[in-house]
């Protein structure tokens, strides 16, 4: 059949550059917020300080803020309404912390405003994790075993998955932006510390841009194997 479990031709030419260039992106994003981590902000907020005077201006007092454990672990939970920073970001008075702690109250905010691909995306989470788990695995068994009905089931279902991580890309954007506005309008950041932010916005976004080029690229090998399974019939 011209392949082997786990690898091919398309893994190797497809799959292996952007599983690269996932690392390269999660390299990029530590490196970039252990930079400005050591820059502190003039106005001494804290990132837990930050999140909570966004989230007040923007009238969502009863949206909590919390310490999570971990590293880059930051995010919010639209079921408990709980912005959750890290320890590294909680009580952290850098540049590096505010602009990621804005930019996790940016989703509350899409939340609020019924932000269209943020509903899509919860909508898709349940298809989605069980596509990004058993999708893959279903296309190769049927793709070894020769049961075309399991290949394209294997298929759909990682094409929901491919799917969610795409609608998170303009989610995970939109919360910049709206998090930059916040720390400008409101005076928080001065133009030379939001730069910085900036850049490390831009570099978490990168991870989320790598996250969908390898889940693509692993859709389009599994693809391009059902077809030479089709050719080969």
């Amino acid at each position: 059949m011209g392949f082997l479990y786990g690898f091919d031709k398309y893994y190797l030419f497809l799959v292996v550059p952007a599983f690269l260039f996932a690392l390269y992106a999660q390299f990029r994003v530590k490196s970039t917020f252990n930079k400005y981590r050591k820059l502190p902000n003039r106005n001494g907020f804290t990132g837990a300080d930050v999140a909570r005077a966004i989230l007040n201006q923007n009238g969502l007092r009863d949206v909590s803020v919390q310490s999570v454990s971990g590293e880059l672990t930051d995010h919010y939970d639209p079921r408990t309404r709980v912005v959750r920073l890290s320890q590294a970001v909680y009580g952290s008075t850098s540049v590096a912390a505010l602009g990621v702690a804005a930019h996790e109250t940016g989703h509350a905010l899409q939340h609020r405003q019924k932000y269209a691909p943020l509903a899509l995306r919860s909508t898709l989470v349940p298809a989605a994790n069980i596509g990004s788990t058993a999708g893959p695995y279903l296309a190769i068994f049927g793709l070894m075993f020769q049961m075309n009905p399991l290949i394209y089931i294997g298929i759909i279902l990682y094409a929901v998955a491919v799917a969610f991580y795409l609608v998170t890309l303009p989610v995970e954007f939109n919360a910049s932006t709206r998090a930059i506005a916040s720390l400008e309008t409101m005076g928080i950041l001065t133009w030379d510390e939001a730069e910085p932010a900036k850049k490390v916005l831009r570099a978490a976004a990168l991870t989320y841009v790598a996250s969908a080029a390898v889940a693509m690229a692993n859709l389009l090998r599994l693809i391009l194997l059902a077809g030479n399974r089709r050719r080969n019939d």
